[in-house]
């Protein structure tokens, strides 16, 4: 069963907050005809995901989305944990030997074998992350007050400084290092253009280290912030499905405190998707988070160029009509589909419009962010016509 960090806070709080913004906090009153989307969110995927099959001894099927996520959402993004996962994690760790005193950086970017080993045993993240989800291997590391390393689950919140995400190329190929090496320029680029971003990541070696925003240290205290995908919100179940990007703004719209300012910053992140070909724009990689009350998306993530990748990965979240099904291309098609009241349809027009005029300077932030050189050639005639459809909403 889900349960949050704060078990005592949660149950006795005056109106304790749902455990996914899609359902009421009483969901166990409810007869539901399959798993509530939010778990999904929990579930291992990728490099996690393998890692953790092999050790249950299990096939990869649907069949094991459940003992995965009672052995593997011990300590995901957002703010909810599974209470199995938490004891088969306790009892994994207590079968092995302490933690010790973490690493020093220098170790942790050599990956050696030590390093590797502490992964296996107190974050289960040998070759990937179980607690975030994705095909990049993935570690969860918190650096402690003292400056040394340790797996996430393995520092008590009173040691911690700061929480990161910790990203490796995809692949061994030259075009996985050029994807991860070029991410922390692109999210500098979204930084410039006025997207929601939190902390900047920082590449070290070939580590990208991705500071996280669905927690924050206050003196011995962390709080853990909710966090669900718009994936969950939708209603969307499993994995690897396209997804309807009308279904997701409508779904976010209804959970949000302001509809039309993260309506405005939902189109603009995805006009820079198409501008810079971040085509892995699925359906989990947009969430909204509950921070001090006010339900909004969260800053960007997983913003690269990813038309780079080896593995042809293509946008699977688009613009499909709402009756015919078929995909709008154009965003003077989009926008009367989005059925806004009419006084937020002219203020979305607007904002694009003033985007588009911004987005001349897009090759130049490119350049200083440090992008490289090729890509920001290649990606000229993207950003032009990008530029030319908002131009025409004039």
């Amino acid at each position: 069963m889900p349960y949050r960090d704060n078990d005592f806070d949660y149950a006795f709080a005056d109106a304790p907050p749902p455990v996914s913004l899609r359902f009421p906090v009483d969901i166990a009153r409810h007869t539901l005809s399959s798993w509530p989307t939010f778990l999904y969110d929990l579930v291992p995927q990728g490099n996690g995901r393998r890692f953790l099959l092999e050790r249950l001894g299990l096939g990869d099927h649907q069949a094991a989305d459940l003992p995965l996520l009672c052995a593997g959402a011990f300590n995901p993004i957002g703010c909810l944990r599974i209470k199995e996962a938490v004891e088969y994690y306790r009892n994994h760790v207590e079968r092995h030997a302490s933690i010790g005193e973490g690493f020093e950086l220098d170790d942790m970017l050599a990956r050696g074998p030590e390093f590797h080993e502490e992964m296996m045993v107190h974050g289960m993240l040998a070759a990937g992350g179980t607690g975030v989800q994705g095909v990049a291997p993935k570690y969860l590391l918190t650096e402690a007050k003292n400056g040394r390393w340790y797996p996430d689950a393995a520092l008590v919140d009173e040691d911690a400084a700061v929480h990161y995400i910790v990203k490796r190329p995809r692949g061994p190929k030259p075009e996985d290092q050029k994807v991860l090496r070029n991410e922390a320029a692109y999210m500098q680029v979204a930084h410039l253009m006025g997207l929601r971003t939190q902390a900047l990541p920082e590449l070290r070696g070939d580590m990208l280290f991705v500071p996280r925003f669905d927690r924050q240290v206050s003196g011995v205290q962390v709080r853990r912030f909710h966090q669900e995908s718009a994936a969950s919100i939708a209603g969307l179940a499993g994995f690897g499905f396209q997804a309807n990007q009308f279904i997701l703004v409508d779904a976010i719209r209804r959970v949000v405190d302001s509809p039309l300012e993260e309506t405005i910053e939902f189109i603009q992140r995805d006009i820079l998707n198409l501008a810079m070909m971040n085509t892995d724009n699925h359906a989990r990689n947009t969430a909204v988070q509950t921070v001090e009350g006010v339900t909004r998306l969260t800053p960007l993530f997983d913003f690269a160029p990813m038309y780079l990748d080896p593995e042809g990965i293509v946008r699977s979240a688009r613009w499909y009509h709402r009756e015919t099904k078929k995909e709008i291309s154009h965003w003077q098609d989009v926008l009367p589909h989005l059925l806004l009241p009419e006084a937020e349809y002219l203020e979305v027009m607007k904002s694009l419009v003033a985007f588009g005029e911004k987005l001349s300077d897009l090759p130049g932030h490119m350049e200083s962010a440090g992008v490289d050189a090729d890509i920001i050639a290649f990606l000229r005639p993207s950003i032009a016509a990008q530029q030319a459809q908002l131009s025409a909403l004039r």
